[in-house]
């Protein structure tokens, strides 16, 4: 059975977060809030552990879409190759917040969480619980969307439904309160340009 822990996002206990950073580190699956909606994650560099999660979510590994969250601008360009000054300037106005920007991946980004175009999604939300998580183990954790089973509620929004749906199958689930169910708006910048793929939550600033 996974692990129910209850951290508030206005000052998340240090002792709760170092237990959720340790997990990661042995390669354990967490379920975690973002500014938009719950998320599904792990470590990027444990392959196994990504394999896993694609088996919950019934997605092949090579043709997995997933995205990752980093803790800041300077994090985020160990993983990609150099930015236009436009997309730089765009992510300094836009980030922390529910963006995710899809860039050219650059060689340390781990070959099972590339795409086949060699792009990566890359997050830096808008929430203390997940930029201390990702600060603390020291790299970033792959992310992909709690989805509920309902046909007209796409996200699953109550940590403690996540918890029961997900307890058998993950090791830890941080309840952090009621999440959104608007997901992130999605941002191709692969080419030099931003365009917009997909309408999300956020308004877009440059």
């Amino acid at each position: 059975m996974a692990l129910l822990i209850k951290i508030y996002p206005d000052n998340p206990n240090e002792r709760q977060m170092r237990t959720v950073v340790e997990c990661l580190r042995d390669g354990g699956i967490i379920v975690y809030p973002t500014d938009t909606i719950y998320g599904i994650g792990c470590d990027i560099f444990k392959s196994k552990t990504v394999e896993k999660i694609c088996d919950l979510r019934g997605i092949k590994p090579g043709k997995a879409m997933f995205s990752f969250i980093c803790s800041d601008v300077s994090q985020l360009s160990d993983y990609c190759k150099p930015l236009d000054n436009n997309i730089f300037r765009a992510m300094k106005a836009n980030l922390p917040g529910p963006f995710t920007f899809i860039l050219n991946a650059s060689n340390n980004v781990p070959r099972h969480i590339q795409s086949k175009r060699k792009t990566v999604g890359i997050r830096i939300p808008d929430n203390p619980i997940t930029l201390e998580i990702v600060r603390l183990l020291g790299n970033p954790i792959m992310s992909t969307s709690v989805h509920d089973d309902d046909d007209i509620l796409e996200y699953t929004t109550d940590p403690e439904l996540i918890y029961e749906k997900f307890a058998n199958n993950v090791d830890l689930v941080i309840d952090a309160g009621i999440g959104g169910n608007i997901p992130s708006t999605v941002l191709d910048c692969t080419d030099g340009e931003v365009n917009i793929i997909r309408e999300g939550k956020g308004i877009l600033r440059f």
